[in-house]
């Protein structure tokens, strides 16, 4: 019995120190399986889905109390194979959303799903506006899991605590019985200078310590340049939503350089007034022009009362960017968006009526103010490059030549940087 409560004197602090470390790594866990959710259910399930309302197909919101886990896991990446088994909750949610075949994500496995339904669970973190102006996303864990985490931990820390009492009261009695007289116990009494005083202590303090900046620093110096959910104040507010969503204007009627050249280019104030000549939401404004249409007008020098120009007035809008790679990284729109347009839309599972402009800058129709959807970190775009099938592209002058390279590699024939492209000016000139 003595040796028990030894055992136990030796290991609780390492045990309490084991569990304190659980807590912060499971924690952060949990909060990543909600982030990773979060992206994944934006790419793969905001088309058609939304947590608090009707789209194409219910409102998600839920879910997971309306269907076993075991169902859902089965159900989200491949729910035609589930149906063609003759499931019988899965031809009920079939015919209870009026037939209307789902997309299928053979690409998400158990754990991503777990994770979107992570994300469903917890819901949309609330933006909070700081005074900057930018909208700061806050991806929070939940506070449940946290609780139900630090209770276990709690408790099993009580009860060692009891083990330890019950142990030494034990073997307490035990040695009266033998006779043995027991001195009571000093109450410890350790002061802080002592506690420094103690080689053991200092060396575990200096070693928590080295542990937690170093993490910190670590984390600080990973997310160094990852500007997701960054959303600056724009000198317009120009709602996607509204234009790209509801009005259903194309991306390339704005963004006519994404399809034919390295830069999606920013629209002019003249591609604006195509339409703002006329449609000025007077009806919102009691007859008034809208405030932001005004800026247009102001910025162009136009007076919508003569429809006259004044260049003398005008100047140009400075608008913020939001997508921005570093100078030594090249990025070809045109390149991704029209050479690899199909293979990257099979490989996000992107709709026939959605832009292959999702695939990175995510629903843009749903977004009142733009922001950076995706990292776009070299981790993020070479995990897709990994993962996109490009072996069934057709009419693709690219790969068509380096086939045709390799054909006259296999033949002993001459191979020139001119057969593979070296002509073409972006090769060097960038």
């Amino acid at each position: 019995m003595r040796d028990i409560s030894m055992i136990l004197k030796s290991v609780w602090k390492s045990l309490f120190v084991f569990s304190a470390i659980s807590v912060i790594a499971v924690s952060t866990v949990n909060a990543q399986d909600a982030k990773e959710g979060r992206t994944l259910f934006k790419a793969k399930c905001a088309s058609c889905h939304a947590l608090d309302q009707k789209m194409v197909g219910p409102a998600l919101a839920g879910v997971s109390d309306r269907h076993p886990e075991s169902f859902l896991l089965k159900w989200i990446p491949n729910n035609a194979a589930l149906i063609a088994s003759g499931d019988p909750a899965a031809v009920k949610l079939f015919n209870d959303n009026g037939k209307v075949a789902m997309t299928t994500f053979p690409e998400l496995d158990e754990a991503k799903v777990k994770d979107i339904l992570a994300y469903i669970k917890e819901g949309e973190p609330k933006a909070a506006t700081p005074a900057g102006g930018a909208a700061v996303k806050d991806d929070s864990t939940s506070g449940l899991s946290i609780a139900g985490i630090v209770a276990i931990v709690v408790l099993a820390i009580v009860i060692l605590v009891i083990l330890g009492r019950a142990s030494k009261l034990l073997e307490r009695l035990i040695l009266q019985k033998q006779g043995i007289e027991i001195e009571e116990d000093v109450p410890l009494k350790v002061g802080v200078r002592k506690m420094f005083k103690n080689k053991k202590f200092v060396m575990f303090f200096i070693l928590c310590l080295i542990i937690c900046l170093g993490s910190f620093g670590w984390m600080g110096m990973w997310e160094t340049g990852v500007h997701t959910g960054y959303q600056p104040v724009q000198p317009i507010k120009f709602s996607h939503e509204l234009h790209a969503g509801i009005n259903q204007i194309d991306c390339q009627y704005c963004h006519n350089g994404a399809f034919k050249s390295k830069n999606a280019t920013i629209p002019s104030l003249n591609v604006c007034m195509n339409c703002h000549k006329a449609v000025q939401a007077r009806d919102k404004y009691d007859g008034e022009i809208s405030p932001e249409i005004k800026k247009i007008y102001a910025s162009l020098g136009y007076d919508p009362e003569t429809q006259k120009y004044d260049e003398s007035k005008a100047k140009p809008m400075e608008w913020v960017r939001v997508h921005n790679l570093p100078d030594f990284a090249y990025f070809n729109h045109s390149q991704h968006v029209v050479v690899a347009e199909d293979a990257i839309r099979k490989a996000k599972g992107l709709q026939p009526n959605e832009p292959v402009c999702f695939a990175c800058h995510g629903p843009v129709n749903t977004m009142e103010e733009i922001y950076q959807y995706s990292p776009l970190t070299m981790k993020w775009c070479i995990n897709c490059h990994k993962e996109t099938d490009i072996s069934g592209q057709k009419n693709n002058a690219f790969y068509a030549k380096v086939i045709e390279a390799h054909e006259k590699i296999k033949k002993g024939e001459k191979i020139t940087p001119a057969l593979l492209g070296g002509l073409e000016c972006g090769k060097c000139h960038y």
